[in-house]
């Protein structure tokens, strides 16, 4: 991993930063290649109970870095072949771990950047963000997953209108229209990321994991399939650790710890 994606944890909390600020944090190939290991080493690390994600400096991520496109030449096609590979592979492995996943966007975020930006289950938007695709202005099209994740965030609508105008959108507008979960009071973003990131990692990390799935299949499955899922899911938990400490918890009137020894 290189200097380019930082991962600190702290407390069950593995906390990724993008960190090429001298350049908006744009995703070269080694930074994406280091996303994608950062996400698979935070999924197989049973330590590990909460993923928080911002950006070093003033920008959260500006997307792909068009300087090393414009440096690839003709086999540009390759490069982006090669690059998406590790963003796409890293923004599965978000969506998919059982950890929860929490967004501070510190800045402005565009093309690639949008796709992370979105991914968290609670995405908190400092005052100065803002939201821009980009794509279709430089004569390419979204990546990163975009256009699967905000059809079911903001409506088709909507999402044709930013991903063709490519209009740029501030911090309250992202959280009125379901871009992120809310935008913070100026100065209170990381703080409260770090608060919102500790209190799910002290949660019962298989019931979060098993909440997460049902919700990212929901609108692929027949309204048959996802009550049966629910129903597998709700019974599986109940073998669990956690699922017997949350019960037995609730009857001694008592608060649950769904970390000790579990």
């Amino acid at each position: 991993m290189t200097d380019s994606i930082l991962l600190e944890r702290d407390n069950g909390v593995a906390r990724i930063t993008l960190n090429r600020p001298d350049v908006g944090n744009a995703l070269d190939i080694p930074m994406s290649r280091a996303l994608m290991e950062a996400a698979i080493e935070v999924d197989e690390d049973d330590s590990v109970r909460c993923v928080l994600i911002t950006g070093a400096g003033k920008l959260f991520c500006a997307g792909g870095d068009v300087a090393a496109f414009s440096g690839a030449g003709e086999k540009l096609p390759a490069f982006l072949k090669e690059i998406t590979a590790y963003v796409h592979a890293a923004v599965t492995r978000f969506a998919r771990m059982d950890k929860p996943v929490v967004t501070a966007v510190n800045g402005s975020v565009a093309g690639a950047g949008i796709g992370l930006a979105i991914l968290g289950d609670i995405a908190l938007a400092d005052p100065r963000a803002s939201y821009m695709l980009a794509y279709t202005a430089i004569g390419l099209s979204p990546d990163g997953g975009t256009t699967w994740m905000l059809p079911r965030l903001i409506g088709l609508r909507r999402a044709q209108e930013l991903c063709l105008r490519n209009r740029r959108i501030g911090a309250a507008e992202a959280a009125e229209i379901g871009l992120a979960t809310r935008m913070v009071d100026e100065g209170a973003l990381m703080d409260e990321a770090n608060a919102l990131a500790a209190e799910l990692a002290a949660s019962a990390t298989p019931a979060l994991g098993v909440t997460r799935k049902l919700l990212l299949d929901s609108t692929s499955n027949s309204l048959e399939a996802q009550l049966e899922a629910e129903s597998r899911g709700i019974s599986g938990l109940a073998r669990t650790p956690q699922g017997k400490e949350g019960v037995a918890s609730f009857v001694e009137k008592r608060k649950p710890d769904f970390t000790k020894g579990h």
